[in-house]
């Protein structure tokens, strides 16, 4: 199996950032990691290894990217304007820097956008926003409103409320969104969403569910049991889904 590494400075961030690759062919997966986690995740996990059969022959190409969570909405001492600022600077870096390297790389006319837990999160709202390029979008454990207390998770952006942050959370603007254009690229796209019947946000993913449906916008969201919120259940979702 072909594994890159590449890193580049990052005009939008300012940064280095790194990613991985594996395979050399097939349907492109933008694969975001976990609020703790790194672009080696998905690979220290165990996922790739569970989609080793159809990377090696050619139907998936894996893109780990990396996170920024901790400069984003885990940035504790930053105002909650900054932390979503941040988190707009990161999407740009995907759309202008990681998709047209992905496309440099291989010209499959598929793009999969997919998550681990907040990574899932990352994985929807940018599928949600630009539906037209992506073809399927592929969510683990996901929490898809970062305004909401459940249990020990609290409201990343501490009470603040902005038009940025409306359009960056899918259970907001979803309901509200008349764009056909919009619209029938949503309704085009093959979206998984899966949740444990335990994890603290499945009424999150049921509502969204419900917003999607209400839209006419096809899915699927699927019921583990449990919590189903680790490496564990993701190596099993992970040959079933994507």
């Amino acid at each position: 199996m072909k594994r890159e590494y590449h890193t580049w400075w990052s005009k939008h961030l300012q940064r280095d950032m790194e990613l991985l690759v594996f395979g050399h062919a097939g349907a492109k997966v933008l694969i975001y990691p976990t609020r703790d986690g790194r672009f080696y995740e998905y690979e220290k996990l165990g996922l790739v290894h569970t989609v080793r059969d159809k990377i090696e022959h050619g139907h998936l190409q894996l893109f780990c990217i990396d996170g920024i969570y901790s400069e984003s909405f885990y940035c504790g001492w930053a105002h909650p304007s900054g932390r979503i600022q941040r988190h707009i600077a990161y999407e740009q870096y995907v759309l202008h820097e990681v998709l047209p390297f992905m496309n440099t790389l291989n010209k499959h006319d598929c793009v999969i956008s997919h998550g681990l837990s907040l990574g899932a999160f990352h994985a929807a709202n940018i599928a949600f926003r630009h539906p037209h390029l992506f073809k399927k979008l592929v969510a683990f454990s996901g929490r898809y409103d970062l305004t909401l207390a459940v249990e020990s998770f609290h409201d990343l952006l501490d009470g603040y409320y902005s038009e940025d942050i409306y359009f960056h959370t899918p259970s907001h603007f979803l309901p509200n969104l008349e764009c056909p254009t919009t619209l029938s690229h949503l309704r085009a796209m093959d979206i998984v969403l899966v949740i444990g019947r335990q994890d603290p946000f499945l009424h999150n993913n049921q509502d969204l569910s419900h917003i999607l449906s209400s839209k006419g916008v096809p899915h699927k969201l699927f019921l583990w049991n449990d919590r189903a919120h680790s490496g564990y259940y993701w190596r099993r979702m992970a040959p079933l889904y994507l």
